[in-house]
């Protein structure tokens, strides 16, 4: 597909559709514009609508009528499900719009968003519809003379800031369960990549999601998300991002009128490889686990350890993957990696392959730009990484591997631990009691034994430490969407209560009696009780119902 020409296709067929924000299920465009630009040339995209904080106030009050006066927490969740289902068909017809439009903004892999992203997104969406008519309370043991409940209640008005990474994917992240649980949504895409965010809204209005339940406000975090953190009238907001803006987001949160948050922060991913693993299963997996998405991933496997008794071998092989993986347009299905988002996050990057070579780790592959335009970089492999080493410590954010070794399974769970981050991390070995003590000794959110990147729609994902706190996906993400309400009243008794004056008569529905013979036995079947016909004695209770 020819980027520039479908882009332009969709612009003569309504020229703001994809540029506007879009409030109470209304497109509008209210005054102030930035750019998005294609991150393989640099040149501008399209003009986008740029939110601010009226127009979150603007958004706030459209949610806070849909949530507190609207159909939507007051429909079934049966009702809410279907439509959310009805939204999953949609996004599932515009899969290839949407990856385009992720790989325009991104840089993200064309063939990646077609066959894993968007589709990955459809089956989130679903499990969530699917969830939505689950939500329910509990009967409580009362110790006293009380009857008493729960009930499970959507916590109100949700704001939602999201990264650029994986654009569409983290807009159902939020969505999804949000919505589900019957709240009303104020969403900001990140401003490198609002595209696909704004298809999703037009798409969502097209389901049946009532107005005002669904709000997405592109813009800038210091303005349209500092709005969102620290608005007066938003009951909870969801941030995924940096631990530094989460810090932020936290504060402007208690500061305001302490809404409830969570937070899906940053990350540097250990896997561990030890001696019995098999080598060159081993390296593709951490090639994988560190270049998907060229590096630009929460989750990204970028800290290495191999034990000692491979190491040479996997630094032999690491090296020679690496290399030969393709760099280029990300609209060619021969590419295995695009470019960076934009030109901040490419000069980050550089600057931290710089200060790697400073502090003395070596180089051995990669750590330079790549083409003649563009945010590409090299896949890159440092060795004699020590643990306080900046590339070793800090969230690059990008396609840099950091390679070390280790000789015992207390040293490697001392290393991986050596960090001030707990998003995830990596095991290959084939022994059980090996994966069973290191999973169990990494303090991290997700630990994934001979594989990574195994995202399921029921497997929650959050951290520990600075990685932040609150779950995506699985039903742990419903719940924080939800709060619970305890219902108790008085158990009466009325001991002078007489008998009841001309009780309703009883009346008894004809009962017919049928015979079967088993195993040489008569036995009767009357008024739906089995009794055998020799001893007259019941054997068999309750075949049936009857009424009296």
């Amino acid at each position: 597909m020819n980027a520039s020409s479908y882009l332009s296709r969709k612009k003569k067929k309504q020229p703001n559709e994809h540029t506007a924000m879009t409030i109470a299920s209304e497109i509008a465009m209210l005054g102030k514009t930035f750019e998005t630009r294609d991150p393989r040339t640099g040149e501008v995209i399209a003009k986008i609508a740029e939110g601010d904080k009226e127009d979150i106030d603007l958004a706030v009050k459209a949610a806070r009528k849909a949530f507190d006066h609207g159909p939507w927490p007051r429909m079934s969740g049966y009702e809410r499900g279907r439509i959310l289902h009805r939204f999953a068909d949609l996004v599932e017809q515009h899969t290839e719009e949407l990856a385009a439009l992720d790989t325009l903004d991104g840089g993200k892999l064309f063939h990646v968003g077609k066959l894993q992203d968007v589709p990955g997104a459809v089956q989130l969406l679903r499990y969530f519809a699917g969830a939505a008519d689950k939500i329910h309370g509990a009967t409580l043991k009362m110790s006293q003379r009380l009857q008493g409940h729960t009930l499970r209640e959507p916590v109100g008005v949700v704001g939602h800031v999201v990264p650029w990474n994986y654009p569409t994917t983290m807009f159902f992240f939020k969505v999804g369960p949000a919505l589900a649980a019957g709240c009303a949504v104020v969403i900001k895409p990140a401003a490198q990549t609002p595209l696909s965010a704004l298809l999703c809204a037009r798409l969502a209005k097209e389901a049946g999601v009532p107005d005002g339940a669904l709000n997405v406000v592109p813009g800038f975090g210091s303005t349209a998300g500092a709005a969102i953190a620290g608005h007066m009238d938003i009951d909870m907001v969801s941030f995924t991002g940096s631990s530094e803006v989460g810090r932020t987001v936290m504060e402007a949160a208690a500061k305001s009128n302490l809404k409830s948050v969570s937070l899906e922060l940053g990350g540097k991913s250990p896997i561990l490889v030890f001696d019995d693993a098999d080598v060159d299963m081993a390296v593709n997996l951490v090639n994988m686990a560190t270049y998907s998405n060229k590096g630009q991933i929460c989750v990204a496997g970028t800290r290495i350890y191999v034990q000692e008794g491979i190491y040479d071998a996997f630094l032999k092989k690491a090296v020679e993957v690496a290399k030969k993986s393709v760099v280029g347009d990300p609209f060619n299905p021969n590419v295995q990696q695009g470019p960076q988002v934009d030109k901040n996050q490419y000069d980050k990057i550089l600057k931290y392959i710089d200060l790697g070579k400073r502090e003395g780790a070596t180089l051995l592959t990669g750590g330079k730009p790549c083409g003649d335009k563009g945010y590409y970089i090299e896949p890159t492999i440092f060795t004699d990484v020590k643990d306080d080493m900046a590339i070793a410590q800090d969230e690059i954010f990008g396609p840099v591997m950091a390679l070390m070794k280790f000789k015992t399974v207390e040293e490697a769970i001392q290393k991986a631990n050596n960090t001030q981050y707990g998003l995830a991390a990596g095991i290959v070995t084939k022994n059980i009691d090996t994966a069973n003590t290191v999973s169990r000794s990494i303090r991290a959110g997700a630990i994934w034994i001979n594989c990574y990147l195994a995202l399921e729609p029921d497997a929650p994902l959050g951290g520990y430490k600075m990685s932040g706190f609150g779950k995506d996906m699985g039903m742990d993400s419903l719940d924080k969407y939800l709060k619970t309400k305890t219902v108790e009243k008085e158990k009466r008794q009325n001991a002078h209560a007489g008998p009841k004056a001309n009780p309703k008569p009883r009346t008894r529905k004809r009962i017919y009696t049928s015979w079967a013979k088993i195993e040489d036995h008569e036995w009767e079947l009357k008024n739906f009780r089995l009794f055998s016909r020799a001893s007259k004695k019941r054997v068999l209770v309750t075949l049936g119902s009857v009424t009296y």
